[in-house]
C-alpha cells in the first residue's frame, strides 16, 4: 500500500520590516505554499510577520494565525507550542504544505524553532525547511550605516540582561554587543555605559525597516526613553 504524502513545513525569514528584505526562495514559498502561518498579533492587531508579507499572498491563500504568549511561564509555553504544532499537523496531514513566515531570521532566538521541536518530536516523520534571512542586529548595522563587526572583533549577542554584571562581563572581552529586547533595560544600560564612559559608542535602532523606525545616535542625550518591544543597541569601539 502506498504511503500517505505528508506536506511539508517551510520556515520562512522575512526579515525585520521591509517586504523587499525576503530572499527569492523565501518569496517563492510564500507564494507557492497555500497555507500561510504566522505568530498572532497581539490584542487583534495585525502581527509584524503578517505585515511584512501581506504584500507577497493573496487572499486564495490561507492564513492561519498561531498563538505564541509572552510569559516566561515555561508550562505555558510549551502547551502554546503544542497547540500550535497540532494546529498546523492537520494541514500537513491533509498533504498540505505550510509556510509559517518567521520575523527576522529563523535560526536567530526565532519562535518557529519551538514550532519545528515540537513537530519533530511529535510527528518524526515530517519534513522541514528552514529559508534563512535578514535578522535584526544586521539589519540595524545597515540602518546605521556602520559594519557590524570588522577584521578580528569579537561579537556578542544577547536577547535580554536581566542583571548588569552580564553587561561587564561583556564588555570584558566582546567588541561589538548587540543587545536585544533593550527596552526593558535600558535605563540600567544607560546608567552602566554612562559610567564607563561608553555612550558615546552606543546606538539604538527602534523598528528597524519599518515605516516607524528611529535613530537614536547621541544617547547621552536621552537617559531615559520610551522604547518599543523592536528595539535593539549595538555597543561597538569601545575597546
Amino acid at each position: 500500500m502506498r504511503a500517505k504524502r505528508l506536506g511539508s513545513l517551510y520556515g520562512v525569514s522575512v526579515g525585520t520590516g521591509d517586504p523587499e528584505l525576503i530572499t527569492i526562495k523565501g518569496q517563492r514559498l510564500l507564494q507557492e505554499t497555500s497555507i500561510i502561518a504566522f505568530p498572532m498579533g497581539v490584542n487583534g492587531k495585525q502581527g509584524l510577520a503578517e505585515k511584512i508579507i501581506t504584500p507577497w499572498i493573496t487572499p486564495q491563500q490561507k492564513k492561519l494565525p498561531l498563538y505564541f504568549p509572552y510569559l516566561q511561564d515555561e508550562q505555558q509555553l510549551k502547551q502554546a507550542w503544542k497547540d500550535a504544532t497540532e494546529t498546523v499537523w492537520e494541514y500537513l496531514y491533509q498533504g498540505l504544505d505550510v509556510a509559517f513566515a518567521c520575523e527576522g531570521d529563523i535560526s536567530l532566538y526565532s519562535t518557529f524553532t519551538y514550532l519545528a521541536q515540537t513537530l519533530r518530536e511529535d510527528h518524526p516523520q515530517v519534513t522541514i525547511q528552514t529559508i534563512p534571512g535578514v535578522c535584526s542586529p544586521v539589519a540595524t548595522a545597515s540602518v546605521l550605516g556602520i559594519p557590524l563587526t570588522l577584521g578580528s572583533q569579537k561579537l556578542a549577542i544577547i536577547p535580554a540582561l536581566y542583571n548588569m554584571a552580564e553587561l561587564d562581563q561583556l564588555l570584558s572581552w566582546a567588541d561589538v554587543i548587540v543587545l536585544l529586547k533593550v527596552s526593558s533595560v535600558y535605563s540600567q544600560v544607560w546608567h552602566r555605559l554612562e559610567r564607563l564612559n561608553l555612550l558615546d559608542h552606543a546606538f539604538i535602532v527602534e523598528r528597524a525597516n519599518q515605516p516607524e523606525e528611529k535613530i537614536y545616535r547621541n544617547l547621552r542625550d536621552h537617559p531615559t526613553l520610551d522604547l518599543s518591544y523592536f528595539s535593539l543597541m549595538i555597543i561597538t569601539g569601545h575597546c
